[in-house]
């Protein structure tokens, strides 16, 4: 599909679009963030994929774009809705110091891993992580508690496999966090504040990553780093930064079910796009 060129007030019609869904999804993701300890990147990597071609990205590279410039908004959001859990003493820090290394090692293994994938790969990759998101978010699948956190060996592990699932698909990790800390007997109040925590060396190593790895790549946004693009990024990560907070008090005064429940039903029609387009 070739690029708008109808201009209104000086501004092209589709860099306006761009904005504007940059905004909305910043909003949501950030709300997200604060809300499931989620990062919002099931919601940036599908919204960035449909709209980057149309500014200019090579088809061969959208979908590690789309991951890259999640990770890098997810960095920003991950921050301040750490803060917000922290504030609310949501936030295990024990924990977080012995499985943050295994989350950052993961994070560049997976950012590595999706440099050498075809984008088709990464998009069907990507649409089946949203759809057994919302299986498990929909059915509200959570692990009996019938064991204690493991230790520091016990814990880098863990951290570096959902680092590395995370950092694959472009999210920050509380899908799979939550669960595995309230499996291993960490109250869920905790366990989403630590997962939110967690996003942080989920994020900043998996942006690394792709930035990196994505360096010297043809076909990127016409001001990125690497795989990151730099005008995607400003536009999602300052409204998203705004908005985790608001997610984070919501979390700790009003029942989420029905939104999550909703937010489920909504990553399963994404996923399925992503499958079938």
């Amino acid at each position: 599909m070739g690029r708008s060129h109808t201009i209104v007030g000086g501004v092209h019609t589709d860099a306006m679009e761009a904005l504007l869904l940059y905004a909305v999804t910043g909003a949501a993701a950030g709300v997200l963030a604060g809300l499931f300890g989620v990062g919002g990147g099931l919601i940036m990597v599908p919204a960035l994929a449909l709209v980057l071609p149309h500014q200019g990205v090579g088809p061969a590279v959208v979908m590690q774009v789309a991951i890259g410039t999640s990770l890098a908004v997810i960095s920003a959001t991950s921050v301040s809705s750490m803060l917000s859990h922290h504030r609310h003493g949501g936030v295990l820090w024990p924990a977080f110091r012995l499985i943050a290394p295994g989350l950052a090692l993961g994070a560049v293994a997976g950012a590595l891993t999706a440099h050498l994938l075809p984008g088709a790969v990464l998009e069907r990759i990507v649409g089946v992580g949203a759809v057994l998101v919302s299986i498990q978010m929909f059915l509200d699948l959570q692990p009996r508690t019938t064991r204690t956190l493991p230790g520091a060996a016990g814990l880098f592990g863990a951290g570096t496999v959902i680092g590395a699932l995370s950092s694959l698909i472009g999210i920050g990790g509380g899908s799979l966090t939550v669960p595995f800390l309230s499996w291993r007997g960490v109250s869920m109040r905790q366990a989403v504040g630590t997962a939110a925590a967690c996003g942080v060396p989920i994020a900043w190593a998996g942006a690394a990553g792709f930035m990196v790895a994505g360096a010297h790549v043809a076909g990127r946004p016409e001001f990125s780093v690497g795989y990151v693009s730099l005008g995607a990024f400003a536009g999602l990560a300052v409204v998203s930064v705004l908005t985790a907070p608001l997610g984070a008090r919501l979390a700790h005064h009003l029942p989420p079910r029905a939104l999550k429940r909703a937010f489920a039903a909504l990553l399963l029609v994404i996923g399925a796009m992503l499958l079938v387009r």
